[in-house]
């Protein structure tokens, strides 16, 4: 079959138009499920950022406590006990009261400075301190043992006491090394089966003598050869 110009033209013309409508939809229609899909895509992504925001801020408060608690800022009434702080008053006050002799013998014993008390005796030590042994002697120019101890018993104690060490012994009534006072006679046995030295108990296992090698001293009951020569303690 054959057509004419005529009519061939307006056919065509009407094709090219169909086909630019077509073009035209088929632009619109990408266009709109674009413009769906990045709406889309907003709405997805908005509730997901807010989600991980609210988690952050849980997240934020969880590790921050929010409740204050409240600390009673008051505080506890102490009760304070009065017989110590009494107590320490009263040793502060006899410890700014104490006096030479009473620090000098503290040390030598080796016991506190409130201790030591029995001033007529420290004084009556002090004043023999040193003094050279002699056997028999009751004088400063030189005594021995029983004559130390029986002056000292006599002037301190005001006792009529006589006799050697040996005699001594008998008079007093034994005490364990435990029991013993301030006061109290000690004995040994020196290069004999028999009682052969005495002394007077101070504080803390020491005791007052006439020693054969430095005269009038204090001495330790613990100390290896008085230990090894101790026979035993008494009171008068």
């Amino acid at each position: 079959m054959y057509f004419s110009e005529n009519f061939a033209r307006p056919l065509m013309i009407r094709v090219k138009g169909h086909l630019v409508k077509l073009s035209i939809c088929a632009l619109s229609l990408s266009s709109c499920a674009s413009l769906k899909k990045t709406t889309s895509g907003k709405k997805n992504n908005t509730p997901s950022t807010t989600v991980s925001t609210q988690q952050k801020r849980v997240e934020f408060i969880d590790g921050i406590s929010t409740h204050h608690s409240r600390t009673n800022t008051s505080k506890p009434v102490e009760k304070r006990d009065i017989s110590i702080s009494r107590n320490i008053t009263r040793n502060s006050a006899n410890l700014e009261a104490a006096q030479s002799w009473q620090f000098k013998y503290a040390q030598l014993l080796d016991v506190a400075v409130e201790d030591i008390s029995n001033q007529r005796l420290y004084n009556f030590i002090e004043e023999w301190w040193g003094t050279p042994y002699r056997l028999g002697g009751k004088t400063k120019s030189g005594i021995d043992c029983s004559g130390f101890v029986n002056t000292l018993m006599n002037t301190v104690y005001q006792l009529g006491l006589s006799g050697n060490s040996a005699d001594l012994y008998t008079q007093v009534k034994r005490k364990s090394i435990k029991e013993l006072q301030e006061g109290d006679l000690v004995f040994f046995k020196i290069h004999h089966r028999r009682i052969s030295h005495v002394g007077i108990y101070l504080e803390n296992d020491k005791f007052v003598h006439a020693s054969t090698s430095a005269g009038v001293i204090i001495s330790d009951l613990n100390e290896p050869y008085w230990k090894k020569y101790f026979a035993g303690g008494g009171r008068l």
